[in-house]
């Protein structure tokens, strides 16, 4: 690159031009490839959109608005009297004893699951306890199996330098992955990533489908003791546990195959069922020595959550019946949300549109579709891709949702996750009515 140079020499400026090379930084080849967030990415148009002094419906972050959902008062009381108490050291490594035996005690009582206080460790939120789990269990080069769309798992195994099987999951079985896909890829990996209730679809697996999962473990795990080979574990995100409807119930593996305790490792946290996604209390378990490593992992990271936010947490969690009467409330105000998009979605359809929606089980997520691939826009552009679907709907409708390729699915799928935290219930006729008059310009 050719670069204009002044010197000052004997009173006189000179000019000269000289080939200069400018060098890219030095960084590591993770940090160089590493992709960032579609989510965040999409939130900065939103934001700057915003900026500008437009109104948009921004559906896209799986966080609630503190106005619409406030964190329980009680919780929200205790944090204050834990700072107040002047409770601002570093936590145990593993966490406060007294939050690890609430936490123990809330998975007895309410999921069936028994673990002591020594199985259980308590991050700063879910994404520490998924980063350190895969730092256990995985080595560079390992296979790691998990469903496309799925939130994040892919960025993970590359952090790891992991290989990637990705299974793009189908709107027939409601996005959840199936025993038959799952299959055939079995006795390479080191590691299956579950979720559910899953992120992004707000859809649950049903007690066969996780049973027969299950099993298929099991036997490669027998096989694998005889061979003295690693086994193959299970990291089973139920962060969104809480949070299912109607008569739809959350199973996990531990409950439905106790042999499975042995290799499964649960995220989970209050992040998502108590609104706390800033409070940033997370945990999880799994068998006592794989826990030790995570502990000792974590001494390095310090990625813990903070001491006034565990104490706090464990004398709300000795609560069950406040934690009860909050999940009442907030499931009541989620579910008029999902339930008004869904109906919505329906009717659109109805109308000729070219949308549809899977009716919600969970989670704060609706998935919805956008088949307009091959329409044309009012100036006669013709939609091509979901980055134009998604695009039309930003700048036509003033709507914000997350395209499932954001989370792993191929660029050409026109499914959506749909995040109901941020709106009020007049937000839900209003998303409806602006999608219907934008779709209504596309021929």
């Amino acid at each position: 690159m050719k670069t204009l140079v002044l010197v000052y020499f004997c009173g006189k400026y000179l000019s000269m031009s000289l080939n200069i090379t400018q060098e890219a930084p030095k960084v590591s080849k993770i940090a160089e490839n590493i992709i960032g967030s579609e989510i965040i990415k999409l939130a900065g148009e939103v934001n700057e959109k915003i900026k500008q002094g437009e109104r948009v419906f921004n559906l896209t972050i799986g966080d609630f608005n503190p106005q619409q959902f406030p964190i329980p008062t009680e919780l929200r009381d205790e944090i204050i009297a834990a700072y107040n108490k002047g409770l601002t050291n570093y936590p145990p490594a593993n966490g406060v004893l007294e939050l690890r035996q609430a936490v123990s005690k809330l998975l007895s009582e309410r999921c069936s699951l028994d673990y002591t206080s020594d199985e259980i460790v308590i991050t700063g939120g879910a994404r520490p306890a998924i980063y350190t789990v895969f730092k256990a269990l995985v080595d560079p080069g390992d296979k790691v199996i998990f469903p496309t769309p799925s939130w994040n798992n892919n960025h993970y195994t590359y952090l790891n330098v992991a290989d990637a099987i990705m299974i793009e999951t189908t709107p027939e079985n409601k996005f959840m992955p199936t025993v038959a896909e799952i299959a055939p890829h079995i006795e390479e990996a080191s590691l299956l990533a579950l979720c559910s209730p899953l992120n992004p679809t707000g859809t649950v697996f049903r007690k066969k489908e996780l049973e027969e999962i299950c099993d298929l473990i099991l036997a490669e795990n027998l096989k694998r003791k005889a061979l003295n080979k690693k086994p193959l574990y299970v990291m089973y995100d139920q962060i969104y546990w809480p949070l299912t409807y109607g008569e739809m119930e959350h199973f996990n593996p531990v409950t439905l195959r106790p042999e499975m305790k042995e290799y499964t490792l649960f995220i989970d946290g209050i992040s998502k069922s108590l609104a706390a996604t800033g409070v940033r209390v997370g945990w999880t378990m799994g068998p006592q020595a794989i826990i030790n490593k995570i502990k000792s992992i974590l001494t390095h990271v310090g990625a813990w959550a903070g001491m006034s936010e565990q104490v706090a947490t464990a004398k709300y969690l000795n609560q069950l019946d406040l934690f009860d009467s909050y999940l009442a409330n907030i499931k009541s105000e989620l579910t008029y949300r999902l339930n008004g998009f869904y109906d919505g979605f329906q009717a659109l359809k109805a109308e000729g549109h070219s949308v549809d929606a899977i009716a919600p089980e969970a989670a704060i997520y609706l998935t919805v579709q956008f088949n307009l691939i091959g329409k044309t826009l009012p100036n006669g552009t013709v939609i091509s891709n979901s980055k134009e679907i998604t695009s039309f709907l930003l700048n036509e409708a003033k709507v914000a949702i997350v395209p499932f390729y954001a989370f792993g699915a191929s660029d050409s799928s026109t499914w959506y996750r749909l995040s109901v935290g941020t709106c009020s219930k007049e937000n839900v006729a209003e998303v409806i009515e602006n999608l219907r008059e934008a779709l209504s310009k596309l021929k």
